[in-house]
């Protein structure tokens, strides 16, 4: 908890009023309580308030105390889930910042997961396949981490929000084909950006030139064509630029087909970059086999968010934690050692160790030993 900065969180309960008319269960005690319920593994409000009361010894170091889950189930019902919003991305800013690499081109994942909810939670919507809510998250490659993250109902297009994430100038950008807008990728070519990304199958292309492929491109990469083409339709004035389309044969046989404003690259370094998205699928699998967001501690709709919020602070702490320790372990040995020794006062450097053994002085009859009372 040391990395989430106590001053800059202070600051934004004051903006939101977190701590208004609160005499006991502050904002802080809330967010440590919900980390401890993600990285402990506990699933319900009775799990939590008997193991969280049952390390008592550490709630002084903690700036927290005893837990009722009666006012638990209040402050998430009440408490404004901006707050964990905003440490979150604040969490992920300083996180970026100390993990940028001069000299190298920023690179984001964006794609979005639904959250299915239960049929207890009334208010979730339906979107003909999942009642929930849905979670789109920008995501560094090279940092290993979400930059990004907003929560909408599962009735929202992946397109809306994707639009209306902040764009890094000159950066890379790796996207399926829902996010199909050709006026948002004409803007992200206007800002220096590359963008990679699958055509819907009903998009009309016309052929401009016919790219020439070299025999390692054929066999390594598995790229079976590569042209210049243009929009045919009649939103080419969305999109006034050449692209690229690039066919790719994948392992088990199927053709992928890939379009891209980068007229430079070769064929199959692209085709990489797309590949690359897949890092994104395996950060949603991790959170949702790893952390608590199947199993809700609460049914409103602001305690749901709070707990995805906290799911994804407890994931950047788990990885902030790994690189300041050094951990050569994988991320899912980190998790499962940290659920395990989470009450151990311990090193995170030596946590994948077995404690020292207790030291023993020898007894000597004519050593005087000090009683005290």
């Amino acid at each position: 908890m040391k990395a989430v900065p106590r001053r800059s969180f202070g600051q934004i309960v004051a903006r939101h009023e977190g701590d208004r008319y609160v005499k006991g269960f502050r904002c802080w005690p809330h967010l440590v309580t919900m980390v401890f319920a993600q990285l402990a593994g506990v699933s319900s409000l009775r799990e939590l308030e008997v193991l969280w009361n049952a390390q008592g010894s550490a709630h002084y170091h903690l700036g927290a105390g005893p837990l009722h889950r009666t006012t638990l189930s209040d402050a998430n019902r009440r408490r404004p889930s901006e707050i964990f919003a905003e440490t979150f991305a604040h969490l992920t800013g300083l996180a970026s910042r100390s993990l940028r690499r001069e000299g190298r081109q920023m690179m984001r994942l964006i794609d979005a997961t639904p959250i299915p909810l239960s049929g207890l939670h009334a208010w979730a919507g339906w979107n003909g396949r999942t009642r929930g809510l849905k979670a789109h998250v920008a995501y560094d490659p090279d940092a290993d981490r979400p930059v990004d993250l907003r929560i909408t109902p599962a009735t929202v297009n992946d397109v809306i929000v994707g639009r209306d994430l902040p764009i890094q100038a000159k950066a890379v950008y790796v996207f399926d084909k829902a996010y199909a807008d050709y006026r948002w990728w004409h803007r992200l070519h206007q800002d220096g950006c590359v963008f990679v990304t699958r055509p819907k199958t009903n998009v009309p292309l016309r052929v401009i030139k016919t790219r020439r492929l070299t025999a390692g491109e054929r066999q390594a990469a598995a790229v079976v064509s590569d042209a210049t083409v243009r929009l045919a339709s009649q939103q080419r004035d969305r999109l006034p630029i050449d692209l690229r389309r690039i066919v790719v044969r994948r392992e088990d046989g199927r053709i992928l087909t890939l379009l891209s404003n980068d007229l430079r690259r070769p064929a199959a370094e692209i085709a990489a970059l797309y590949r690359t998205r897949w890092q994104i699928e395996l950060l949603f699998r991790w959170i949702k086999q790893h952390l608590k967001i199947r199993r809700f501690l609460g049914r409103s709709e602001n305690a749901v968010r709070l707990q995805i919020y906290a799911a994804m602070i407890a994931y950047l702490l788990l990885r902030i934690a790994a690189a300041a320790s050094r951990s050569a372990l994988p991320a899912i040995r980190f998790a499962d050692l940290v659920r395990h020794r989470i009450a151990q006062r311990i090193s995170i450097a030596a946590i994948h160790k077995p404690p020292d053994p207790p030291t023993t002085r020898g007894t000597d009859p004519n050593q005087l030993a000090f009683a005290y009372a």
